[in-house]
């Protein structure tokens, strides 16, 4: 059973740098599944994709991000890494990580094993 953690400060002033990281545990993100994804969910919206790393490295980027989100890797950790930078109120969300081997990995619909969320709130 693969199991996901989401661990990083709660509390991020506007114009820093979002980081959080995923710590998998049961498996291994070099294999067992293609795609590591991270999504979001602000208050009373709908999840969000924000991009996924493949089991080689590989990112893939919402386009509504672009320029801000990076995805990391640490395979001695088995742990991958989300960094969003210039942060606004508007990144306030639950932030998750999972894992899809759907080939649409830009459809929260195809994730799994979600983590239990970790609440980031962007704030002055």
């Amino acid at each position: 059973q693969v199991q996901l953690q989401e661990s990083g400060p709660g509390l991020v002033k506007p114009s820093e740098t979002i980081s959080l990281t995923c710590t998998v545990s049961g498996g291994t993100i070099t294999a067992n599944f293609f795609y590591w994804g991270w999504i979001r969910q602000p208050p009373g919206k709908d999840k969000e994709w924000m991009g996924a790393i493949d089991y080689s490295g590989k990112t893939y980027y919402s386009p509504t991000l672009t320029g801000r989100i990076t995805i990391s890797r640490d395979t001695s950790k088995n742990q991958f890494t989300l960094q969003l930078t210039s942060a606004t109120p508007e990144d306030t969300a639950v932030y998750y990580c999972a894992p899809t081997n759907s080939y649409d990995y830009y459809d929260v619909r195809g994730y799994g094993s979600w983590g239990q969320g970790t609440q980031v709130t962007v704030s002055s």
